[in-house]
């Protein structure tokens, strides 16, 4: 129950998702693979918080809620800023994403996970429900079962990484459709911000 629940959230949609696509469409498979690498480490700060019992602070305290929210939805707000204004170069053959280092990529990916605090109260919340109430070492099961749902949803996000880059390989014929869909991401990406700005819980 836990994995098939954990493979359907990993395949909702979301700003994960939507920077694998970008990366890889922009840079090809590698770079969408790096992105999703780096989103799965992001991942792990979320995991070990929801075990030992950070996460709880964040649901408990408002005002630490609110920092993190904001600072999250900032660099998402940044991502999207920096897509929507990118230029498509004379060249068709460069992406329309400016190109960056795997290591930019993969610390980008990193911080898209781990500055949503939405993501710790997901863990908080999802987690629990899987672990028997009478169970001596709690942290111990949440700490599993995270990694579990992680490396489901790495698979998920490389598969995403593959065929993003296969369908944006029969588009770069097409300069002004590759800039087009680049702005629709950065527009989604600050549409992400500003819904995680606006959310009470």
């Amino acid at each position: 129950m836990f994995v098939i629940a954990g493979s359907l959230l990993n395949m909702t949609p979301g700003a994960d998702t939507l920077y694998v696509v970008s990366r890889s469409a922009a840079q090809g498979v590698r770079a969408g693979i790096v992105a999703a690498l780096g989103i799965g480490a992001g991942c792990l700060v979320h995991i070990v918080a929801a075990a030992v019992g950070v996460s709880a602070i964040l649901a408990a305290s408002a005002t630490a809620f609110f920092i993190v929210k904001l600072v999250g939805a900032a660099y998402l707000l940044y991502l999207g800023i920096s897509m929507l204004f990118s230029r498509q170069r004379s060249d068709v053959e460069q992406p329309t994403l400016a190109r960056a280092s795997m290591k930019k990529i993969f610390q980008q990916g990193f911080f898209t996970n781990a500055l949503n605090p939405k993501v710790a109260l997901f863990f908080l919340a999802f987690l629990p429900q899987f672990i028997a109430p009478g169970a001596e070492q709690k942290w111990l099961g949440m700490l599993f079962l995270g990694l579990l749902f992680n490396v489901n949803g790495t698979i998920w996000n490389v598969l995403v990484a593959w065929s993003a880059a296969q369908v944006s390989g029969r588009m770069k014929a097409s300069p002004s459709v590759g800039l087009w869909l680049n702005r629709c991401c950065g527009g989604l990406f600050i549409y992400f911000g500003i819904k995680l700005v606006q959310s009470e819980n």
